[in-house]
């Protein structure tokens, strides 16, 4: 019998609380993640949206740089808004980066919160993604403006806007899953290859 997934949500900073829930509606075992010990054991871990440059300044002062890309190494690592700008080889501005996926990204590429915004998205590598779009929501989001090697984008605007991409087993969002009754990129995330 295979054991049950558990997946971590970092909860330095942002909107962890969301992700929890959702996981736990689908009845997958999730916990805050504050110290870099309470990576072991996790098959995957969600980096959330919130302030990136706040979540990369708390990564490190809490000497969580090095035990995150050890465990993005082996496991599925999951980037929304913030926490995919924070996984990115290369951002606008300068701010601590895990510089785990070869993207670009442009921060708050859509303006204030007050510019946000929804929209129906097709995503092919979600259940029924050609047929059934998905409710995106923006908030203060980023884009990613340069993919490179193994990355590949796996949702864009209508404009061509690149939104998310994936390279291997990490997975980064400009938007707001866990802002939805939509679970599809949830149930995505965990049917990601786990640990070595």
């Amino acid at each position: 019998m295979e054991k049950p997934l558990k997946i971590g949500v970092l909860a330095l900073q942002g909107a962890f609380i969301e992700h929890l829930k959702i996981f736990s509606h689908l009845g997958v075992s999730a916990v805050e993640i504050r110290l870099p010990k309470q990576l072991d054991g996790l098959d995957g871990l969600v980096i959330p949206g919130g302030e990136s440059t706040t979540i990369g300044k708390l990564a490190v002062m809490y000497n969580f740089m090095e035990p995150l890309i050890e465990f993005a190494a082996v496991n599925p690592v999951w980037g929304t808004c913030a926490g995919m700008i924070f996984m990115a080889k290369k951002v606008d501005l300068a701010q601590p980066l895990l510089g785990l996926m070869n993207i670009t990204v442009r921060r708050n590429a859509f303006g204030r919160q007050v510019d946000s915004f929804q929209v129906n998205l097709n995503v092919s590598v979600l259940n029924d993604g050609e047929t059934k779009p998905f409710p995106a929501v923006f908030i203060r989001a980023p884009e990613i403006v340069e993919v490179e090697k193994d990355a590949v984008v796996i949702a864009e605007l209508s404009d061509g806007t690149v939104v998310a991409a994936q390279e291997g087993k990490w997975l980064v969002t400009a938007f707001h899953p866990e802002l939805t009754d939509d679970y599809r990129f949830h149930c995505y995330f965990l049917s990601l290859p786990g640990g070595a």
